[in-house]
């Protein structure tokens, strides 16, 4: 029945351009908005695309193992005596696994977008960048090589600055879109260096390309490649994970994905649920042949991962404004990500992915929900009571802060508990930050989650007697992602419980994924399924505390939380304030720049401009000396031959009398002359 589809996947990334285009000219050509139109172009384009890559997907199962990769090549781009780059896609598991969370998630959200931005004058401009978003996203994880992979990461890192700052007219919300488009370049720097440094490597050793698979082959090549006494792979590697560090927002460059929420709600599930922030893991995974030769760099991601997870947690237990403290989880989200990819676990780190792309939009998109129904209302200490007014979004919300707590059997639970496995069995030291940042999760969310639906209503004003469910629009999304926080487990069920049951190889997602992502060598051999067994428990006790911890502290105790801030004022102000790396950041890096562009501004005023405006003086006085020698001399010397002339003429003219004497005196006299000449 699938056996064809496979040529049909190039419209994958197409039909959401198509659909991006459509609506761009009618939004920037003032026809008069007719929102059906728009919506269905919109969401009817990548709904397509979805189901275009369902089909694959299911046609790929049917496969053997090593049949499951295609390539759809549509012309060749640039040509050379030993490199070529094509403009083609890759599609195998990994990148149909992203393509499969980036359309159907993607759909939902455009589907949400309908209720959400009902009102909104900018509908068709809206609908055409979230469509441009998505086919970037495509571009990225079906590219079959870095350059068209780069076009997809600088596309997304556009569609983000359109989006954050969509509401342009708010400074406060267009600096914010510039803030993120601007971090990212510091990244992209990183990546750049990585790509160039890779391929002058490979030239090197005779084998110049840029094409995914064929990395795979050449990448035992660099092995004994150095460069300033380090190893190639190292430095390459290590250039790549700056990048994954900006698009990704790890430590140091996540200060640009808090502020990422100024853009509509659904903006910020489709950023941090479907495509920009998990760019940097999904490269990581995509190049994990090379990772997976440099012991080091996978050491540094590790580190930087769960250190990031525990930071962000941290920062999150003292935000006040819903969509801040969700900002706050995704970044502490994606060091668990990272964190299983620096232990090698490349498989439960997108397994991780898939999962809260799932629980993570339920949970942007509830809280867009609240915030609908509060008319913009952010502020959890203003909200509280909600349960009652809005039941349909409060149980989605609610299933999906246990996935993410990590509680079973939601899906949450399983991609957690594999990645602080594979963590306890190779690094137990950062399996202990990993337990923490769980644990902290757990607790934050739930506060969340009670702040914004127990206790009573603590809104004031006009907003609290105007409260009201969201529509169907976007409450059917919400139970669509509910569910998918729930069953979404089942896709990573771990092999040790699965033969508990009796089932063989339960963990579908890590044998879909083997082929294109095996363990590296270095990874120590697992440990007893008794021992994974306690970990699960401990796991599940840590997060089922927390999640005690949380509603305890915000409804029977809530002094608890209040006494701890008394004790602490100074810690507490400290972590509300983020630790103030925005200020740090602003003091150290930003004035040093505005320092370095002023200096530049007076070197350019006083050096450079002075050396031209010399310059031209002196061009100035030459042209006048010029000018006075021409008018003098070599004027002067024209105008007198001319004067010359007309003065021989003027005589000449006397001697043309008429009369025939005249003539005859001076012909007498020209014969004396010749006689008196030839006599003496």
């Amino acid at each position: 029945m699938f056996e064809h589809v496979s040529h049909l996947v190039g419209f994958v990334p197409i039909l959401p351009l198509i659909g991006a285009i459509l609506n761009g000219f009618y939004s920037f050509s003032g026809a008069k908005l007719v929102r059906p139109i728009v919506h269905w172009i919109a969401c009817g384009s990548l709904f397509l695309s979805f189901v275009i890559t369902a089909a694959t997907f299911f046609h790929f199962l049917s496969l053997p193992t090593e049949s499951r990769e295609v390539t759809v090549t549509f012309f060749n781009w640039i040509t050379t005596s030993t490199f070529w780059v094509d403009v083609a896609f890759l599609v195998d598991p990994l990148s149909l696994t992203m393509m499969l969370v980036v359309t159907g998630v993607g759909f939902l959200i455009h589907v949400y977008s309908i209720g959400y931005m009902a009102h909104d004058d900018g509908y068709a401009r809206y609908f055409s960048y979230l469509n441009l978003f998505c086919f970037a996203m495509l571009l990225l994880v079906m590219g079959s090589n870095l350059l068209m992979f780069f076009i997809g990461w600088e596309g997304v890192g556009l569609c983000s600055y359109l989006l954050i700052g969509f509401w342009f007219a708010d400074k406060e919300k267009a600096v914010a879109g510039m803030k993120a488009f601007i971090v990212n370049r510091i990244g992209d720097f990183g990546f750049i260096v990585g790509v160039l440094l890779l391929f002058w490597s490979l030239y090197e050793v005779g084998f110049p390309t840029m094409n995914f698979t064929e990395l795979r082959e050449a990448a035992p090549l660099l092995a004994g490649k150095f460069w300033l006494g380090v190893p190639a792979v190292t430095l390459i590697t290590l250039f790549f994970f700056v990048g994954a560090t900006g698009k990704s927002a790890q430590i140091p460059l996540y200060v640009w994905l808090p502020d990422a929420m100024a853009g509509p709600t659904p903006v910020s599930a489709l950023i941090h649920a479907a495509t920009m922030v998990t760019a940097g893991v999904y490269m990581i995974a995509r190049l994990n042949f090379l990772y997976s030769m440099s012991a080091f760099t996978l050491n540094v991601v590790a580190v930087v991962g769960f250190l990031t997870a525990a930071f962000a947690a941290t920062i999150a237990f003292a935000q006040n404004d819903i969509k801040k403290v969700l900002a706050y989880s995704t970044i502490s989200q994606l060091g668990f990500m990272f964190g299983a990819m620096g232990v090698g676990a490349y498989s439960a780190g997108i397994f991780h992915l898939v999962t809260h792309a799932f629980f993570k939009a339920c949970l942007f998109l509830g809280s867009g929900s609240v915030i609908h129904a509060l008319s913009g209302e952010q502020d959890m200490r203003r909200m509280g009571g909600l349960k009652h007014h809005l039941p349909i979004t409060f149980m989605t919300f609610f299933v999906a802060t246990l996935a993410i707590a990590g509680i079973f059997p939601f899906a949450g639970f399983f991609s957690k508990d594999e990645i602080l496995w594979q963590t306890f069995n190779r690094i137990p030291a950062l399996w202990v930050v990993g337990v923490v940042a769980a644990l902290g999760t757990a607790i934050y969310m739930f506060r969340l989650a009670t702040l914004t639906f127990y206790g009573k209503l603590r809104l004031e004003g006009e907003a609290r007697h105007h409260i009201h469910e969201s529509p169907l629009s976007m409450t059917f999304v919400l139970v669509t992602l509910a569910i998918l926080s729930v069953v979404g487990g089942l896709l990573g069920f771990p092999d040790a419980l699965g033969h508990l049951f009796g089932l063989h190889e339960s963990n579908l997602i890590h044998h879909w994924l083997s082929e294109v992502m095996p363990e590296p060598t270095m990874v120590p051999e697992s440990l007893p399924h008794s021992v994974e067994y306690g970990l699960m428990i401990f796991s599940f006790a840590v997060a089922a505390f927390g999640c005690y911890l949380g509603f305890n502290f915000y409804t029977r105790r809530v002094d608890i939380p209040q006494r701890i801030v008394a004790s602490y004022p100074r810690f507490y102000k400290l972590v509300s304030n983020k630790f103030y790396v925005d200020e740090l950041y602003f003091a150290v890096v930003v004035r040093s720049l505005m320092w370095l562009k002023d200096f530049l501004g007076r070197f350019d005023l006083v050096v450079i401009d002075g050396l031209v405006n010399l310059s031209a003086l002196g061009t100035k006085l030459t042209s006048f000396a010029s000018g006075w020698f021409d008018r003098t001399f070599v004027d002067g010397a024209v105008n007198s031959v001319a004067d010359g002339t007309f003065l021989g003429s003027a005589g000449s003219r006397r001697i043309q009398t008429g009369q025939i004497q005249s003539y005859l005196y001076y012909a007498l006299g020209a014969v004396v002359v010749i006689l008196l000449y030839r006599l003496f």
